[in-house]
């Protein structure tokens, strides 16, 4: 993708915003840790004549446009955290923190947000406001659900919100507005399986948590594939297993971590409560208990809704991008902008970061923002904002 003709709105300010972008991504801040960053933000909003209030639920920030004339509001999001991920780019902006990196692209969705306001404030050609929220703690954290407890939506009300990821694999540019799901809603799980512990010569002597995990692994599979409507996508994915440390023991205590993934919030909470019962069934088939614990956030999916859809894709038009041609599916990869859609009717946007690369995938050490995707895709979001806020006139 080749640098925007002189004649976009936002061409002369390129430069700066991949100055931006580069020092977000050399100063990366992992959920709930993220005050540099605010700052940062803080400051290059205050750079462009944009009020905000910040500290709101956590780290966050709210910035307010006020376009001409009374209207409606709208809300652009993006956000804000790294990941304990070691970056392994040598690039020169790499990150600067160890074991930290932007390896979601959080840095450029920070710097398309900046980018939007600038483009707004400058020709609030729009009647009504738009808030630019900088959510924190978007990886697992729950930081949109802190914003909105912190009372986010009874102090910037507005009837919309958009929002928008970058996708490496899709061509740089391109934009996806899904029908429906875009991204699945999410839940993590730790079962614990205990027991007396015994010589593996003297099975007969102790329960065995091992055995039991072994059953849980298969069981909750087989849970998926009975459990949930076959019409539907559902993912249940055990990550660790832990237990023992000698070859002829059978330990006590064997622990599981896992995430459980849906595109409805009804879907979750049964493959929660079958988490539940396949690890009691095989405590007791091994002899032994169990436990099992949820993380405190249950992320509801991402959900597009159908008017804020063809606001968003009519918004793509009119930032002269291209819709991404064929039927592109949603992910099961999970973000928390559902938990702004609980209570309000809104889209989320792909636009594409380019061929997707070895290692170089969202979360993977060698992952790079493309930076020739900044302003499209801040037009994208202005536009979008600009189209609400004229057909709710």
């Amino acid at each position: 993708m080749s640098h925007p003709p002189m004649s976009h709105p936002l061409a002369e300010d390129r430069e700066k915003l991949v100055a931006i972008r580069h020092a977000l991504h050399a100063h990366p801040e992992v959920a709930r840790e993220e005050a540099w960053t605010a700052a940062y933000v803080a400051d290059r909003l205050r750079e462009a004549g944009i009020p905000f209030e910040a500290n709101i639920g956590g780290h966050g920030i709210v910035a307010t446009i006020e376009g001409q004339g009374e209207g409606q509001a709208v809300s652009l999001r993006a956000d804000m955290d790294a990941l304990e991920i070691t970056e392994l780019s040598q690039l020169p902006y790499a990150s600067q923190q160890a074991g930290k990196m932007h390896a979601c692209g959080h840095d450029g969705h920070m710097t398309i947000l900046l980018a939007a306001g600038m483009h707004l404030a400058r020709s609030r050609a729009f009647a009504g406001k738009v808030h630019l929220v900088f959510q924190p703690a978007e990886e697992r954290y729950g930081g949109a659900r802190e914003m909105v407890a912190a009372g986010m939506l009874d102090r910037f009300p507005v009837q919309r919100i958009f929002g928008l990821h970058n996708w490496p694999g899709l061509t740089a540019g391109e934009v996806v507005v899904h029908d429906g799901p875009v991204m699945a809603g999410t839940s993590e799980f730790t079962v614990t399986f205990r027991g007396e512990g015994a010589h593996g010569a003297m099975p007969h002597m102790a329960g065995d948590p091992l055995l039991a995990g072994g059953h849980f692994m298969t069981g909750i599979q087989q849970a998926v594939a009975r459990a949930v409507d076959p019409h539907e996508s559902a993912v249940a994915t055990v990550g660790s297993f832990q237990g023992g440390h000698a070859q002829n023991i059978i330990p006590q205590e064997a622990r599981l971590t896992g995430t459980l993934r849906a595109y409805r919030t009804e879907t979750l909470k049964l493959l929660r409560s079958r988490v539940e019962s396949v690890a009691a069934a095989a405590a007791a088939i091994a002899g032994c208990r169990s436990a099992v614990e949820f993380d405190e956030f249950l992320c509801p999916p991402v959900v597009n809704t159908a008017a804020e859809r063809d606001i968003m894709r009519q918004a793509a038009s009119a930032a002269g991008l291209t819709l991404a041609p064929g039927d592109t599916r949603p992910s099961m990869a999970g973000d928390d902008f559902g938990d702004f859609l609980v209570h309000l009717p809104g889209a989320y946007a792909w636009i594409g970061n380019g061929p997707l690369r070895q290692d170089a995938g969202l979360h993977q050490p060698l992952y790079d923002f493309n930076d020739d995707i900044i302003l499209p895709a801040a037009m994208l979001l202005a536009r979008s904002a600009e189209l609400a806020l004229a057909q709710a006139r």
